[in-house]
């Protein structure tokens, strides 16, 4: 187990996190997770997570941090654009947590694992929120909870896991737990006038994940990375409540390996899927953010930020939640995990994860009969804490 603060990694001032399987950057400005490195001692190791194609440049002053620094993995509030005020305050995009410096609260160490801790201050929210991100030995998990304290009205939290995904159309398949409702946004994601441009067909349900309507009549497969190049687009999947947890996976057959998160829905209640695919055509984008995916779980309205996200909007009318409120003491916590495993050549899409809460593991299933056991410690969705660590 490692733990160094800081090293400056592509452009960004980071902490370093690793165990013998995870190696794991967070950046000091917005908490971002990435790289990380799963199995780094093998010969073939697994780095899943995107860093945007301009992390080492010199970029002007009025380009936000958390654009600055994009990459892998990082928690919002308030999830989303916020182009709109919210009770007088105009946050910035995807929130104070995702553009504010973050500092080393604790980490610590034990024969079980390593852990963690960092603190940002949240002024236009009036609160704070301390991040714990935590390995556990023998796994390749990365667990993480983020408590939030001092708050005063709702927030629309969300984890913003962007995937690098491989080149050849269709490369990776996507999966997901039971749904309640898919759907694309009222507007387009991107605008020709704003030199950007989106495919998919707007406020439309989703019926079929694997055919969803186009703006030229025709329908695409959602579940299926690399598509659609020269477009940016959003597509919103609303999680069944009922399950015990909900799930996303990303199956690479090519390098044998399923990365995958898992969460409790009442806490992140949706997944926003964010197709980039080289459809922004302005700087710092310029065409070149191609073939990766943001995999987003959220309680927000889409992208439209806390203001949206707090009034009665579409999702929320059909009883699907959009933001959170805290306790009464201004508190809430989300608990989170993702992780990566290696599966064998008949692996071909997961069809279902497992929960063996009893003996810590989960299974991935696949649409081929394929089945991989993990070692995961279930409980951390419910609780937020680990055998043998201290991280509350």
């Amino acid at each position: 187990m490692t733990f160094e603060s800081t090293v400056k990694i592509q452009g960004q001032d980071s902490f370093l996190l690793g165990s013998r399987d995870v190696e794991l950057a967070l950046t000091r400005t917005g908490g971002m997770l990435g790289p990380v490195t799963f199995f780094p001692r093998d010969d073939e190791p697994i780095q899943p997570y995107a860093i945007a194609p301009w992390a080492q440049e010199s970029l002007p002053a009025d380009v936000p941090p958390m654009l600055r620094a994009l990459r892998g993995d990082w928690f919002c509030s308030a999830f989303g654009e916020n182009g709109e005020p919210y009770r007088g305050q105009r946050l910035p995009p995807h929130g104070e947590t995702a553009n504010r410096e973050w500092r080393e609260i604790d980490s610590g160490e034990t024969n079980d694992g390593c852990w963690l801790r960092l603190g940002v201050d949240m002024p236009l929210q009036g609160g704070v929120c301390h991040a714990t991100t935590a390995l556990l030995a023998n796994q390749s998990i990365v667990y993480q909870r983020h408590d939030l304290s001092g708050l005063t009205g709702p927030i629309n939290p969300g984890h913003h896991a962007t995937l690098a995904f491989p080149t050849g159309q269709g490369a990776a398949r996507l999966s997901f737990s039971s749904l309640l409702h898919a759907r694309t946004y009222v507007e387009p994601t991107a605008r020709p006038e704003d030199r950007g441009y989106s495919w998919l067909q707007t406020d439309q349900q989703i019926v079929d994940l694997h055919a969803a309507p186009c703006i030229d009549g025709s329908t695409t497969d959602l579940c299926r990375y690399p598509a659609r190049r020269g477009f940016e687009d959003l597509a919103l999947l609303c999680a069944d409540p009922a399950q015990e947890f909900a799930w996303s996976a990303v199956t690479f057959p090519g390098q044998r390996f399923v990365w995958f998160a898992l969460r409790d829905p009442k806490q992140l209640a949706s997944t926003l899927l964010w197709f980039s695919n080289g459809g922004r055509h302005f700087p710092p984008w310029n065409g070149r953010h191609v073939n990766v995916m943001g995999i987003e779980d959220i309680t927000a309205y889409f992208h439209a930020g806390l203001a949206a996200s707090c009034r009665e909007n579409p999702l929320n009318a059909r009883g699907i939640p959009t933001s959170l409120r805290p306790d009464v003491r201004g508190r809430l916590s989300i608990f989170y995990l993702q992780g990566v495993a290696r599966v064998p050549a008949d692996f071909d899409c997961v069809a279902d994860i497992e929960g063996h809460w009893r003996d810590n593991s989960i299974v991935l299933r696949a649409a081929s009969g394929a089945a991989v056991a993990v070692h995961c410690h279930l409980d951390f969705l419910r609780t937020g804490t680990l055998p043998g660590l201290a991280l509350q």
